[in-house]
């Protein structure tokens, strides 16, 4: 395991606060040695094999509150600090980080940042980066560098943000970040509609082209639906948040034009709700050998989870937001991935492997990207990287 990810046997540096971790980097950097980079290490096998690391470099001592402001909607923490805490601190003012990434009680800000890991909730808030305003981090040189602010109208120099998420600790260590945060919803409804895959189909089609509110609208696969006790066959879960009323209005609305194309309905609320939402945050990681990132138009959500439950034969946990086309997976055969990738790009997407047993991410492509940017990519981290100490062999 010497030369590939998730090498627990490499000594751990765990400094605790931003000048140690510079020092850090400072040194690998002079004797050429090439770190691993992880917050808590939830997700540690995601993505590209990291090759040659001497040593893994963790942030999760890095974990304070550095500031909340209240009133302008904006909290500003260390990238260690874990996701659930975050929660809990917002939740004190009433607020939330409107993020549902996978290992939610373990998962750091950090490593969410440079996974891009977002979750149904992309519907009504958008992604990773549309709630990042400001960052710190700690350049391969081992310099402390920062970008964008505190404050949510901010347009001053280069957009790092968005280019550091989804990097994967390849371009910098993450040590401080601030996010926008927004008002915690005091009251929600989940619709769920089930039957036919022309029916769902159908409602999907309406749903984005419809006036209806929802934050979040997930396709369900077959075995997910069974999983989280909703159905045998796949499943459209649409989530409203707002004044009782309006969610009460838009809930039978939605009921009634599902009864006339033939699908079930049901309205689930309270703690039944929340185990389903926590269900659906967290059950494409389990045991799974396989796990996928994917993406679609969003016009081929449908369709592409019954190709899923096809190809796996009713096997395989697999969701797709609808407003993005975004989604995950569950395989327990890679000879499966070929299959579901070609789908993917032929309706205007991607399959990436996020995690899977080091002989099969030795075998295949894990990003199965083979657009003209992958130059531009290289570049990129030959520039901000150019010894390839940080987390070598990650991304491309």
């Amino acid at each position: 395991m010497g030369d590939s990810t998730n090498d627990i046997s490499l000594p751990i540096g765990l400094p605790t606060n931003t000048a140690e971790l510079a020092e850090l980097v400072t040194i690998a950097n002079r004797d050429r040695s090439p770190l691993m980079i992880a917050g808590n290490s939830s997700k540690l096998d995601w993505g590209g094999m990291v090759r040659g690391a001497k040593s893994i470099v963790s942030t999760q001592k890095l974990d304070r509150l550095i500031a909340h402001a209240v009133g302008d909607l904006t909290i500003t923490v260390e990238a260690g600090m874990k996701f659930a805490r975050l929660q809990e601190i917002l939740a004190t003012a009433g607020q939330f980080l409107p993020l549902d990434p996978a290992y939610p009680d373990q998962a750091t800000i950090g490593g969410i940042i440079a996974t891009a890991d977002t979750g149904s909730l992309r519907h009504r808030y958008g992604g990773v980066r549309d709630l990042l305003l400001g960052i710190s981090f700690v350049r391969a040189d081992g310099k402390i560098a920062k970008a964008g602010g505190r404050v949510v109208k901010n347009v001053a120099g280069y957009d790092m943000m968005k280019l550091f998420t989804g990097s994967h600790g390849t371009l910098g260590i993450l040590t401080e970040v601030t996010l926008r945060v927004y008002p915690l919803p005091s009251n929600s409804g989940t619709v769920i509609l089930t039957g036919a895959v022309d029916g769902l189909v159908s409602v999907a089609k309406m749903l984005l082209a419809s006036t209806l509110t929802p934050i979040a609208v997930d396709v369900i696969s077959t075995a997910f639906s069974r999983h989280l006790e909703i159905s045998n066959t796949p499943s459209l879960v649409v989530k409203f948040a707002t004044i009782p009323e309006s969610i009460a209005q838009q809930s039978e609305q939605l009921l009634v034009i599902a009864k006339e194309l033939g699908l079930k309905g049901g309205t689930w609320q309270g703690e039944q709700e929340e185990q389903l939402w926590s269900g659906i945050q967290t059950g494409i990681w389990g045991e799974t050998p396989i796990g996928c990132k994917l993406g679609v138009r969003s016009t081929a959500a449908v369709e592409t989870i019954e190709m899923i439950d096809r190809l796996t034969d009713n096997t395989s946990n697999a969701l797709i937001h609808l407003n993005s086309g975004i989604g995950a997976c569950a395989l327990s055969d890679s000879q499966q991935i070929k299959s579901l990738r070609i789908h993917c790009e032929s309706a205007g997407g991607f399959l990436s492997i996020l995690q899977a047993p080091g002989d099969v991410r030795e075998k295949i492509d894990v990003w199965g990207y083979r657009g003209n940017a992958v130059p531009l990519m290289r570049e990129i981290k030959q520039q901000f990287d150019p010894v390839n100490i940080l987390n070598p062999g990650r991304c491309f």
